[in-house]
């Protein structure tokens, strides 16, 4: 019989130590009202762009983030971004236009390659430093606007997927951020 409350015992402390656990979590949705997620994510000014792929990013982050109201009018944070993207051949081929001698398109990719910086704008605190490399598939063909455009369009593709995990990751550390820094 000893034994048996000694079980129940045993039993009730692993239960109040798990109900203790749980209560300390504090899980919400990110982009909650309550937590004011949506309010600093248009704040955020995002740097002039220096390239075309930087360009896509750029606007799609402003969209991400305003909900497609346009650039922050008074920014409390700023995001600089340094975007590149190459294009290659997944296929080791010796012929230089990337087909094969059947002339049906070689697989490629394209990856464009993002390092931002976020910035407290009021105290000038870098909040996040981070590179995220995206990679988008796609056929390259043996006409010459054909393998341009291939390459533009997966460009494209990988630059707004690239613009996803920034505001992500951005929306993460905002969601952080304490109330009493941002009502500064």
């Amino acid at each position: 019989m000893s034994s048996d409350r000694s079980f129940r015992r045993l039993g009730l402390a692993a239960g109040l130590a798990v109900l203790t656990l749980l209560g300390g979590c504090q899980v919400r949705p990110l982009y909650s009202e309550s937590a004011g997620t949506g309010e600093r994510l248009a704040a955020v000014s995002f740097a002039a762009p220096k390239g075309r792929v930087e360009q896509v990013v750029r606007n799609h982050l402003v969209f991400l983030s305003t909900g497609g109201s346009g650039p922050a009018e008074r920014p409390a944070y700023n995001v600089t971004l340094d975007v590149t993207s190459t294009a290659s051949s997944i296929i080791d081929d010796e012929d230089e236009d990337n087909v094969s001698p059947s002339g049906i398109p070689v697989p490629g990719r394209v990856q464009v390659s993002g390092t931002y910086t976020l910035t407290r704008i009021s105290d000038g605190q870098v909040l996040k430093m981070a590179k995220r490399e995206v990679v988008a598939q796609m056929d390259v063909s043996g006409q010459g606007f054909a393998k341009v455009r291939a390459i533009r369009d997966a460009e494209n593709r990988a630059a707004r997927e690239l613009a996803e995990f920034i505001r992500a990751e951005i929306a993460i550390v905002l969601a952080r951020e304490s109330q009493a820094a941002w009502s500064k």
